[in-house]
């Protein structure tokens, strides 16, 4: 089932880079792709990857965030005034 964000939300100003990886300290378990209802992560060589449009996509969830029991995934809200706004919901 896709998920049609166009009708419900807006990605507003530059957020910058929110959500960063640490290559190595990934694991490979693949809980940040199953987490994300956004499809932004990907398993490459038994390592994660987050695509590179995330920022205009992701939900700011943390959701990925808060599954890394190793702590390979750095999340921090973006700045005030940027990011996702719901219109709907």
């Amino acid at each position: 089932m896709k998920i049609e964000l166009e009708k419900i939300s807006e990605h507003v100003g530059d957020t910058g880079d929110f959500i960063k990886l640490n290559v190595d300290k990934c694991v490979g378990c693949g809980n940040c792709a199953l987490v994300c209802v956004m499809n932004l992560w990907l398993m490459r060589g038994g390592k994660a990857q987050l695509k590179d449009d995330y920022t205009q996509k992701c939900l700011e969830c943390a959701a990925c965030y808060s599954v890394c029991d190793v702590g390979a995934i750095d999340f921090s809200y973006p700045a005030g005034g940027t990011g996702v706004v719901f219109l709907k919901g």
